[in-house]
């Protein structure tokens, strides 16, 4: 089975990116290279990627900021952890680790393939209840969220079908008589698993007087507001 998108390759050192990328290659999947976590972080907020491998010298090495993405990722994606010995390629587990997949092969065609791609959130998503008004081809909905961050929100709405992805729609916070511009990414009907149906939102450009808002609703200023895990 072909993946529909990249595998990100992370590794310290130049040899050892070059022996993976050649490795998956030669199994006819496609590689993005990076030099560090930071950086293939970057390209995952950004673009789509099936999976993630990952050179083990490098996880243990990483420090810092480094290792608090390495561990993000991990989080995120399929990953594979590796030691590569000459053109060979060994997966390693690490102590305490989530299970990984024992060879390459099930890695990319089992594991990988039944993964559904999907950026990787930039901000951290933060429960919070908001009165909303959401208005839409000329007409105006009353909700409420169950979250917002830095980059937008979800809010509850039992018709949820009524959008559509890619619509805009202009959010109102009456609480703080604000307004925000937002795109629709994601429609959630209702569903047998009783979970709350709604409309996960984008937000457009935020002008200084709803990031004060946010900052307050979130007490987190942007740039130190970055969705990562910590172990």
């Amino acid at each position: 089975m072909e993946l529909p998108h990249p595998i990100l390759i992370v590794s310290y050192v130049d040899e050892t990116q070059s022996a993976l990328s050649a490795v998956l290659s030669k199994a006819g999947v496609e590689a993005v290279v990076c030099s560090s976590f930071c950086e293939a972080e970057n390209l995952a907020l950004k673009d789509l990627y099936c999976g993630i491998l990952v050179d083990l010298p490098s996880i243990i090495k990483s420090k810092g900021e480094e290792k608090i993405v390495a561990y993000t990722l991990a989080n995120f994606f399929p990953t594979l952890r590796v030691r590569t010995m000459g053109g060979m390629l060994v997966p390693m587990a690490m102590p305490g680790s989530a299970k990984q997949d024992k060879s390459l092969d099930d890695f990319l065609h089992k594991t990988c393939a039944a993964y559904t791609p999907r950026p990787l959130r930039e901000f951290r998503r933060h429960p919070v209840c908001l009165s909303t008004l959401v208005s839409y081809k000329g007409d105006e909905f009353r909700g409420f969220s169950l979250n917002i961050s830095w980059g937008g929100m979800f809010i509850v709405d039992l018709q949820a079908e009524r959008f559509g992805i890619g619509d805009n729609v202009s959010i109102l916070l009456p609480e703080f008589g604000c307004s925000i511009t937002a795109d629709v990414r994601r429609v959630k009907p209702w569903d047998i698993l009783r979970h709350p149906p709604g409309i996960g939102l984008c937000f457009g450009r935020l002008d200084e007087d709803v990031a004060q808002v946010i900052s307050g609703i979130t007490r987190t200023s942007k740039e130190f507001d970055r969705d990562r895990l910590t172990a």
